[in-house]
């Protein structure tokens, strides 16, 4: 048997303050109790070392304003490096899976980056996937978040990708952050039904979660048949996490991540640093391993108090089943949606980065073709903690465009050169693997 891959990465040198919630000690206790407990010396573990991203890597995936640089640390850099190295290791053979144990996180990063929001800048694994599908031809993917906070930056990326399935459950938004990740946010026009959210009501046990995981996730990914599953492994919906009010265990945990059986498991949220994240954490290693994972407890678990509030199973029912109705009808409902005689959808979205305190305004243009998912034209404006305000121009072609859109597209970026509303314009040619900006007050061009 091949083993579990696992790495490390705590970012000593990266903190938001030194107290906040998401700090380095989240994989400290992890480490040592893993250690103390000798599970790295198990034949079925396998431990790799540290990787570092490229800016090209980020590029592929974000429009960091003005440039990658501004936007991340070598912590940073780092944390979604270590992801991709992983990713190397699974898709050469080497391990049968992976948990990539690093920070920061990242599944709140937007396709825009004007800072940090959610404690993330970039993300970590749209990173990942989109390097995997440049280098080893990797289309369909499925990602699914268990993180107790919508991974609204994860769906933002894929929500007009039809070939990657995004599935996230969290607590409802309507009482924690983002808010969002609500049942209509189903994704784009050409991409209808292979997003899916399920907002859980507060206090949800090990029973609601995995019935969604047993009835709703399996038959999607049964019926979806992705090339490789990405669990977004954020560990706070935990009875003990001071950020959230749900009531999942480590044993619930270990369960879960037995059943999903991903392939590559990357760390997000959790912040019940030192009496929940180092059981959880060993719960998702041993379940990946194969190891037996019946023992494993928290020492202030009580049975008593898991219990599931009352009609909230039949609420999660009735859930499931209007969501996988949903699925079932996206190839009707996108084809409905080709029929249009529109070529442009537009949106205005108003984003908030609740850690750099900056208000970003979008707005947002997808190309709706007749052959493919199109690609999309996004309009951001926003000032900068510096106090710099920026207006860019960002255009995003999807690495499974069609020729005609891949023309337009690179049209729009030639035909804005120099355009002075902008401060930049923005290239991002998935297909030709190609990353291009203009300053347009500086009239240079940086390709990436």
């Amino acid at each position: 048997m091949k083993p579990t891959g696992i790495l490390f990465f705590p970012a000593f040198d990266w903190a938001i303050t030194p107290t906040h919630p998401e700090r380095e000690e989240r994989l400290l206790y992890t480490r040592d109790q893993i250690f103390e407990e000798g599970i790295m010396d198990l034949p079925q573990i396998k431990e790799y070392q540290p990787g570092l991203a490229a800016h090209r890597d980020i590029a592929r995936v974000h429009f960091c304003i003005p440039d990658v640089a501004a936007q991340i640390t070598e912590a940073h850099l780092v944390s979604a490096g270590s992801a991709l190295v992983l990713a190397d290791a699974f898709m050469q053979g080497e391990i049968k899976n992976g948990f990539a144990i690093v920070r920061p996180p990242g599944h709140h990063s937007m396709s825009v980056s004007h800072g940090n929001r959610g404690f993330c800048n970039i993300n970590n694994e749209a990173i990942m996937i989109e390097y995997l599908r440049r280098k080893y031809g990797i289309r369909r993917v499925a990602i699914v978040d268990t993180d107790v906070h919508h991974g609204d930056g994860t769906q933002e990326i894929y929500y007009n990708d039809p070939d990657v399935l995004f599935v996230s459950f969290h607590q409802d938004g309507r009482t924690l952050y983002p808010g969002s990740g609500f049942m209509e946010e189903l994704g784009g026009p050409l991409a209808y039904g292979t997003t899916i959210n399920l907002p859980l009501a507060p206090r949800t046990t090990d029973t609601g979660i995995l019935y969604a995981l047993d009835n709703l996730i399996m038959p999607l990914l049964e019926e979806f048949k992705p090339d490789l599953i990405v669990n977004s492994a954020g560990q706070d919906n935990h009875y003990s996490d001071p950020l959230a009010d749900m009531r999942f265990s480590a044993q619930g945990y270990a369960r879960l991540n037995s059943r999903l059986a991903p392939d590559i498991a990357v760390l997000e949220g959790g912040y019940s640093v030192e009496t929940a994240l180092p059981y959880v954490n060993m719960g998702l290693i041993m379940a990946m391993a194969g190891i037996d994972f019946t023992n494993l407890r928290e020492p202030d678990y009580v049975p008593e108090r898991m219990k599931e509030p009352p009609g909230n199973l039949e609420y999660i029912q009735k859930m499931v089943k209007q969501q996988l109705a949903a699925f079932r009808r996206r190839e009707e409902v996108i084809a409905r949606n080709r029929g249009t005689k529109e070529r442009f959808q537009s949106i205005h979205k108003q984003i908030f980065y609740d850690t750099d305190y900056i208000h970003e305004e979008q707005s947002i243009k997808l190309r709706l073709c007749s052959d493919c998912a199109g690609f999309r034209l996004i309009e951001s404006t926003a000032q900068h903690r510096n106090g710099r305000y920026y207006r860019v121009y960002c255009i995003s072609i999807p690495i499974n465009a069609c020729p005609a859109c891949h023309a337009e597209a690179r049209s729009c970026y030639g035909d804005l050169s120099g355009n002075d509303r902008y401060d930049f314009v923005y290239l991002q040619d998935r297909i030709n693997d190609e990353y291009r900006s203009i300053d347009n007050n500086k009239d240079l061009e940086k390709v990436l």
